[in-house]
């Protein structure tokens, strides 16, 4: 039987909101910046930070230039990643793939 979860204090919920909304505005952010070009997959791949590391593979997909919805679902069911693996669970093998698919047009 699951551990109800433990009771915040008025503060402890307002840290939490506070967090979790920096949380999605650095994650938009990020997305926007690689929508429009100015990050690449690689590039966020190789951050370190939470921020990459907690987006959902689907999204990441969704947010390069001329992928859309029924692309990126395709791109991950080919490569076996579920819609909603988080970039730090990809394997070496999928990270490796979606660079393939993905590189920088030179």
């Amino acid at each position: 039987m699951p551990t109800p979860l433990p009771a915040l204090t008025a503060e402890q919920r307002a840290e939490a909101l506070a967090k979790a909304g920096r949380a999605r505005k650095e994650r938009s952010e990020m997305l926007a910046a690689l929508k429009a070009g100015r990050l690449s997959l690689l590039d966020v791949l190789d951050r370190g930070d939470d921020t990459a590391r907690q987006t959902r593979a689907l999204h990441l997909l969704q947010s390069l230039p001329g992928v859309g919805t029924v692309k990126a679902r395709r791109h991950l069911v080919d490569l076996g990643i579920s819609e909603t693996r988080r970039i730090q669970g990809l394997g070496a093998r999928q990270r490796a793939r979606l660079i393939e698919l993905f590189a920088p047009q030179a």
